[in-house]
């Protein structure tokens, strides 16, 4: 193995040889492949309202369509696809016509403020739970104030799917 200077390199003449001559064909070819596809890609879809959906309500599939984006400086976080949207409330005023925006929606509340709920605190073996008053709506995932009913005690968790709170340790 021999190792050269590079201000000598720079000096020699570059010949072209069959490796060279084959990466130009393929980068040319991909190319026009990668131009060739662009033509042929779906056009960009977006959901938009068929009628007025007002705040606080249920967005059901029924209510919905699928269109073509036709204009191209149309940007934003918009809903793509119908399984998007479907299921979710909405708070704000969706227009008929319009897209939709995606921060307009939120998922529908799992736990009410003032509603009895079960308050659950797990350490390895210990399970201790409680009744509970929460003191804010929340969805699945969302970090809660929840007052216990029989210490008055204010504590800090997470909203379960099957609605109770997991007590969140400090």
């Amino acid at each position: 193995m021999t190792f050269r200077r590079m201000d000598q390199m720079s000096k020699r003449p570059v010949r072209k040889t069959g490796l060279v001559k084959m990466a130009a064909a393929v980068a040319g070819l991909s190319a026009g492949l990668f131009a060739c596809g662009a033509a042929f890609a779906e056009k960009p879809m977006a959901v938009i309202p068929k009628e007025t959906i007002y705040p606080g309500t249920v967005i059901e599939a029924s209510q919905l369509q699928e269109v073509e984006v036709t204009n191209p400086n149309l940007t934003g976080d918009y809903a793509h696809r119908t399984d998007e949207v479907a299921g979710k409330i909405t708070s704000r005023t969706l227009l008929a016509g319009r897209v939709i925006i995606v921060t307009a929606l939120r998922d529908p509340y799992v736990v009410e403020r003032g509603k009895a709920v079960r308050i659950v605190y797990s350490n390895g073996p210990l399970t201790i739970t409680a009744g509970g008053a929460p003191l804010e709506n929340a969805a699945v995932g969302d970090l809660i104030r929840v007052r216990n009913t029989d210490s008055g005690i204010i504590v800090q968790g997470t909203v379960m799917q099957d609605g109770t709170i997991q007590v969140v340790t400090k």
